[in-house]
């Protein structure tokens, strides 16, 4: 079934699944005396000057092959490849995809060497009493870690390949030590994000969240106004400092993403909210969908239905495919069904905002694959 599977993707299953492959794969990732042998070779193959030993300049060469054929295959420029290799989130992934395939060969979905992101759930602290909100968060459990232990579980993080941490809640912002834990999940080379709701985000919060090297924003909006967000959020006045939460993070060049979580309280707002996200000159819109977990489970009636979620997705995509506002993603895995539909292309995000691959549904498809948990995407709580 396997070997089957792998034809998906043939001249990658040639290239990198046969067994030479691997154990030339195992070479390039194998850390020695000059460190990190596959940044060396990167290093190497985006400069030919670098100084390193031969091995990783040999390194550098299979790794350059292997990017040429890469990019040919799903349609990706290798100048674009070149220009993402500059920004550490892009080089992470790399490696995790390459120590994933020299560990476990070509697997159609792909087995990485670590999940791409880690959510954690910082604190169950939270201003807010969200009706939907999955950790029924509003004060600090008595087990959560202390400041030493989140650490170290940054560094366990880090040495097992994780990417990202995207740092969540309850609401991060309110926990004493947060700042400091960021700062050291990017001192060992790990992309942290910020999840919030957005109230506590002043400008004065902004210098903060600057200088602990978060660069991307992610805040909730649940509702296209005041009544409707409010409704969901528990708390008057939620909307209006959320939405200056959201001003205030754009002034500050940060990568911001509003989130919606769609609900039938809010699936016909959905429009308006992309909307004014584009008015607000967000970068990214994200519809998250809705777990009936925590205090969600008092409305789990309340979920979309399939074809509604599909239609969601498609208007998500015509969106992004557009251009001029927002790029527009869902979390849901029945993204690239939706795709393959139409054959109009995956949109990628981030590194290559707002274009898709087209053409290539299907190969993309085959290689992430449907829902990622605990295999590209991983969610924990502080105490957990």
């Amino acid at each position: 079934m396997a070997d089957d599977r792998i034809h998906a993707l043939p001249a990658v299953g040639r290239w990198l699944g046969n067994p030479v492959a691997r154990a030339l794969l195992r070479f390039v990732t194998r850390h020695d005396d000059w460190g990190n042998r596959l940044e060396n070779a990167i290093s190497y193959y985006l400069d030919p000057t670098y100084d390193t030993c031969w091995k990783c300049r040999l390194a550098g060469r299979m790794v350059g092959h292997t990017l040429h054929r890469s990019s040919t295959l799903f349609g990706v420029s290798e100048d674009d490849i070149r220009r993402g290799l500059a920004e550490t989130v892009f080089l992470r992934r790399l490696e995790n995809v390459l120590e994933g395939i020299a560990r476990y060969g070509v697997t159609m979905p792909q087995i990485v060497n670590a999940p791409f992101m880690v959510v954690w759930d910082f604190t169950h602290r939270c201003n807010l009493r969200c009706a939907h909100c999955y950790q029924d968060a509003h004060k600090v459990l008595a087990h959560e870690l202390d400041t030493g232990e989140a650490k170290r579980l940054v560094e366990e993080l880090a040495d097992a390949g994780v990417v990202v941490i995207a740092f969540s809640g309850g609401e991060p912002l309110m926990w004493k030590d947060f700042f400091e834990v960021a700062v050291h999940a990017q001192k060992n080379g790990i992309y942290a994000a910020l999840a919030t709701n957005g109230t506590l985000i002043t400008p004065e919060m902004t210098g903060r969240i600057r200088d602990a090297g978060i660069e991307y924003v992610e805040i909730s909006i649940d509702g296209r106004d005041e009544a409707s967000h409010d409704a969901m959020r528990g708390i008057p006045g939620a909307f209006d400092r959320t939405i200056a939460g959201i001003r205030n993070s754009v002034a500050a060049g940060f990568y911001t993403c509003i989130a919606t979580t769609v609900t039938r309280a809010n699936y016909a707002e959905v429009p308006d909210i992309y909307g004014f996200s584009s008015d607000l000159g967000v970068n990214r819109f994200m519809c998250f969908n809705f777990i009936p977990t925590g205090r969600g489970v008092e409305m789990a009636s309340q979920d979309i239905s399939p074809e509604e979620r599909k239609d969601l997705m498609r208007y998500l995509m015509a969106r992004t495919r557009e251009g001029g506002g927002p790029e527009a993603l869902s979390t849901a895995p029945q993204v690239a069904s939706v795709a393959l539909a139409d054959e109009g292309g995956v949109p990628v995000g981030h590194f290559y905002a707002g274009e898709a691959i087209e053409g290539k549904t299907g190969l993309l498809a085959d290689f992430i694959g449907g829902c990622g948990a605990g295999r590209l995407y991983l969610c924990g709580a502080r105490g957990a």
